[in-house]
């Protein structure tokens, strides 16, 4: 299992919450709440593509991932570099504190 960065030790979940704001035009947080995107409820630990009542795209339906820490920063910084083909527009967080910022608040919300 990869470790995450350093730099997550000093992520900040009030500025995740801030950050999240760009993700709310597509998911939501609340369990089964499926909008353009699926639901992100409890997605820390949670299969790719297995949200009920949500139509992935192939890709992201096959992709084997598990997102777990490393695997959200990695597709939060180029979704489509991570799961090509997938339905996700979002360009990512190329800034690795904001990244680090919303897998905290993501987190945090799932307790």
């Amino acid at each position: 299992m990869r470790t995450f960065p350093a730099a997550r030790a000093q992520a900040d979940v009030d500025d995740g919450r801030k950050l999240f704001n760009k993700c709310k035009v597509c998911h939501m947080l609340e369990p089964g709440k499926n909008a353009v995107g699926p639901s992100l409820s409890g997605i820390v630990g949670r299969k790719a593509g297995s949200v009920e009542g949500y139509k992935y795209s192939p890709a992201m339906a096959s992709s084997g991932l598990t997102w777990d820490e490393a695997t959200l920063d990695r597709y939060l910084k180029d979704p489509k570099g991570v799961v090509p083909n997938t339905k996700m527009i979002f360009p990512g967080l190329k800034d690795d504190k904001e990244r680090h910022d919303v897998i905290a608040f993501l987190k945090a919300e799932a307790k």
